[in-house]
């Protein structure tokens, strides 16, 4: 099963996004629950990812037991929020998340996901939040 999600994993590729900054992005249609690509990265405590986001590190992910920082991955740092998401976090391992398929996705597509605080919705620029203001 892992080699396949490394198949996978290797249809996704980094570009400049129109949400922000730089976006992950498929080159082949991904099937709605499909597991595209692990979330893998150092393992921190909590009171070093309170540490690290007062120095803005940004690519902290949180598996309901540990941090993840993935800061120093090649692609996963770039997923960018979207309220409007096409892509999940569920639970791999106790050192790990996968990223999954929320819908289908169209190869071309920036996969995102929904940050989930609050703060990130009043600056979100993703098109359902354009047509709210």
């Amino acid at each position: 099963m892992r080699k396949k999600n490394k198949d996978l994993e290797q249809f996704v590729f980094v570009k400049n996004s129109s949400l922000h900054g730089k976006g992950i992005f498929t080159s082949v249609d991904i099937p709605k629950n499909k597991i595209t690509m692990p979330i893998i990265g150092e393992v921190i405590s909590g009171d070093e990812c309170e540490r690290r986001e007062e120095e803005n590190n940004v690519y902290i992910f949180w598996n309901g037991d540990t941090y993840i920082d993935t800061a120093m991955s090649d692609k996963i740092k770039y997923i960018n929020h979207n309220c409007d998401f096409n892509c999940d976090v569920i639970e791999r391992d106790k050192n790990s998340l996968s990223l999954i398929a929320y819908r289908n996705i169209k190869a071309g597509e920036e996969l995102t996901i929904d940050y989930g605080y609050e703060e990130i919705y009043e600056d979100c620029k993703c098109g359902k939040c354009k047509h709210k203001k």
